[in-house]
Formats: structure tokens, C-alpha cells, sequence
């Protein structure tokens, strides 16, 4: 089989770090991206992986610009894994609207940008697959995590329209999947990586501190492998290891915990629409109202 090449974004650590080592170790040419790529990627130097300086908050020209350069180190990209990403704490009533436009900017606007300077390559040579990293969040938001969540669900809805719209244009031969993890030991929840700021209204000060203190108590303390989360992924997007014979899922949970959610949030969906059916229907014109009508056009 020949040799497929990724486009990784968010490399300097956890699931970035393992995507970029464990493709190369399948053969695979890797070009691994990120922000201040020749201090916080310094790692990856020697690996056979092509570095390449590239902060999906750029302006999306600039960001077209890195992805022209990226495809033309090997002539193709098959595999995107949109992975950058950063969490944003805080109340809804206290994170200031600048501090949930900066999470869309590097959590949902990043991936959109990336994506769309890579997929004019893939229409091209009538291939390829994009992956997004999304959240167990995505799903269901806990206490403080308003901005990052929303950024979560939007690409679900993100990853749902391209699945429909390349379905209906380029038939199935550029697919699209979003990939849902619980809680793994990556570096999420490091000081580096989470962003806490003081309490700007008294009643929130305690609420606050308990959120602080338990993302610490989660930290390094998470359930999920981050090695076998990307083995995992890879299995999935290349159809080889767990994955051999399936189709690329729409989506994707990864982890003990994320399944838990996605289940109860499934099974409390069906259930409301069970108990609420009569008013839901209700707002329906009746056909034989339509049906009238029309016998008078």
C-alpha cells in the first residue's frame, strides 16, 4: 500500500505529538504544524516529519498561503487531522465576549480555515479524508466550559455539512469525520493550555475556585491513553487495525467516559421526544389543509 500524506495541525504535544510519531512509524510521509513551530515543535526535528510554522489563527490568506506550502513538499495531502486547540474557562454570565471570540478563533475558525485551503488539493486529485478533533464537549457542556463546548458543537455541524454537501458533489471519495474523546492524559488541562482569570463578580469567586480545582484533580489523572487514542484514530481514518472492513463513521467517541455521555445524551433525547411527541407534531399545517389549498390554486 502506498504511503498517504498527513497534514496535522497542534503538534507540540498529546494527541498532535502521537498522530505525527505513529504515522511515520506506519511509513507514512507526515508534514506536523504549529504555532512558533521552531521552539515548540524542536522536538519533532529528526523524526523524518516535515516541520512547518503554521497558527491557525493567521488571516486566511496567510493560512492558504502555509497549506500551498505544504502540499508542495510531497505533491499531495491525503490525510488533514485538524487538532489544534485550547481550553477557555469560565462562566457564560463572566467570560468576556473577546475571550469566547479568541476560542472560535483557534477552536472552530482554525479548523474551518485549514480545511478550506486544503480541500481545492484533495477536489484535485479526487482523494482525501478530514479529520476533526473535537470532544466528548461537543456532546454535553459541564460548569465553565461555555466557550470551548460551543466550539465543540459547531464542528459537529461543521463536519455534517461537508459530509453532505461532498456526498452530493464528489460522491464519497473525500470523506469527513469528527472524532469525540472523553478525558485523555494529554495536556488539555495544563496551565499552558487552559486559560483561567479572575473572578469579576463576587457570587461566582467560590464556583469558580471548585472548577480550578477540579480540572487540577483531572489532570494527569484522565482515563484515556493518549497513544492508543491516536492508534485508535489512525485505525479508523485508514480502515487498517479495529477498523479493518468498516466505513469511516460520521463521528466518532473515544474513551470509557465520552461513550457514557454520548449514550445518556442519546437515550434522554429519544425519551423527550417520546414524552413530548403530541406537542411537538402539533404545530404542523394538517395535510388536508394543504390539500384544500391546493384545490384552490
Amino acid at each position: 500500500m502506498a504511503s498517504l500524506v498527513w497534514l496535522i495541525t497542534g503538534c507540540s504535544s498529546g494527541f498532535g505529538e502521537q498522530f505525527v510519531l505513529q504515522t511515520l512509524a506506519r511509513g507514512d510521509k507526515v508534514i506536523a504544524t504549529g504555532r512558533n513551530a521552531s521552539t515548540k515543535l524542536a522536538h519533532l526535528q529528526g523524526t523524518g516529519a516535515t516541520i512547518l510554522d503554521l497558527d491557525v489563527t493567521m488571516p486566511e490568506a496567510e493560512i492558504a498561503a502555509k497549506i500551498k506550502e505544504a502540499h508542495q513538499v510531497f505533491g499531495r495531502i491525503d490525510m488533514l487531522v485538524n487538532n489544534a486547540g485550547y481550553l477557555e474557562s469560565g462562566a457564560v454570565e463572566e467570560l468576556s465576549l473577546d475571550r469566547v471570540q479568541r476560542s472560535f478563533e483557534t477552536n472552530y475558525f482554525g479548523p474551518l480555515k485549514v480545511t478550506r485551503g486544503v480541500l481545492p488539493f484533495m477536489r484535485e486529485q479526487k482523494f482525501g479524508t478530514v479529520a476533526f478533533v473535537g470532544s466528548v464537549g461537543g456532546w454535553g457542556a459541564v460548569p465553565n466550559s461555555s466557550a470551548y463546548a460551543a466550539c465543540k458543537y459547531a464542528l459537529e455541524g461543521l463536519t455534517e455539512a461537508l459530509q453532505s454537501e461532498f456526498a452530493a458533489l464528489f460522491s464519497r471519495d473525500i470523506q469527513f469525520i469528527v472524532f469525540e474523546p472523553g478525558y485523555f492524559r494529554t495536556e488539555i488541562f495544563s496551565s499552558t493550555n487552559v486559560v483561567h482569570l479572575p473572578s469579576n463578580i463576587p457570587e461566582y469567586q467560590a464556583f469558580n475556585n471548585a472548577t480550578v480545582q477540579r480540572q487540577k484533580g483531572i489532570y494527569h489523572n484522565e482515563k484515556g491513553d493518549p497513544a492508543k487514542g491516536v492508534a485508535r484514530m489512525i485505525d479508523t481514518l485508514t480502515g487498517s487495525g479495529m477498523a479493518e472492513g468498516k466505513k469511516l463513521p460520521p463521528r466518532l467517541p473515544l474513551g470509557s467516559d465520552s461513550l457514557q455521555v454520548v449514550r445518556a445524551k442519546c437515550q434522554a433525547t429519544l425519551k423527550l421526544c417520546d414524552e413530548w411527541e403530541d406537542l411537538i407534531v402539533s404545530t404542523d399545517i394538517p395535510a388536508e389543509a394543504d390539500r384544500q389549498a391546493e384545490a384552490h390554486l
